[in-house]
């Protein structure tokens, strides 16, 4: 008779594999060890994520989960208007200052999955559709134009090409500094 499994297994084996998936990339972590990092085997396995896209698609909604948790933090922080976009721009720049860090889990998937329209694809494209908007919105509550979002947005692109660079944290410092001129300018 098969066993059921324990509650929280599917969370636990997504939280396993998640550094695996970030530090390694994707394309780089199989299934065996997927199995061997999880320590369960692979039926258990393949009852909660029956292929890897489906399990990439959890790790990416985990990522997702957390990156909106932090960046609600940093913005519950702060008042609305200027202070608002500068505050998003501190919390990712203080991600990048962070040892490890490799850039944005959901860009990672798309530079290492460019055309794929997957289940994985489509949280990761959400995700980036969904934080330009979030830009947008705050820009335009803090009574700047869609330019303005523009190029906030490309501060914030860089800021993810910058890490794990070893000046990452010198240039986190002048993308927050630039962001802060940029919504203070008349």
């Amino acid at each position: 008779m098969a066993r059921t499994a324990a509650p929280g297994t599917r969370a636990r084996i997504v939280s396993t594999v998640a550094p695996l998936f970030y530090n390694q990339g994707v394309r780089a972590v199989g299934m065996a060890q997927i199995v061997a990092a999880a320590g369960c085997g692979k039926n258990l396995l393949y009852s909660h994520f029956p292929g890897k896209n489906e399990l990439v698609a959890a790790y990416l909604s985990l990522v997702r989960a957390e990156r909106e948790r932090s960046t609600e933090r940093a913005l519950a922080a702060v008042c609305e208007g200027r202070e608002a976009v500068v505050a998003l721009v501190a919390e990712i720049a203080d991600r990048v200052r962070e040892p490890g860090f490799r850039g944005c889990a959901m860009r990672n998937y798309l530079t290492e999955f460019p055309a794929e329209d997957d289940a994985p694809g489509r949280v990761a494209r959400d995700y980036l559709a969904s934080s330009r908007a979030r830009v947008d919105e705050l820009v335009r509550v803090a009574g700047g134009s869609p330019r303005l979002a523009d190029r906030v947005w490309l501060v914030i692109e860089g800021l993810y090409a910058v890490a794990g660079r070893p000046d990452a944290a010198q240039q986190a410092d002048v993308a927050v500094a630039l962001v802060r001129d940029l919504v203070e300018a008349p």
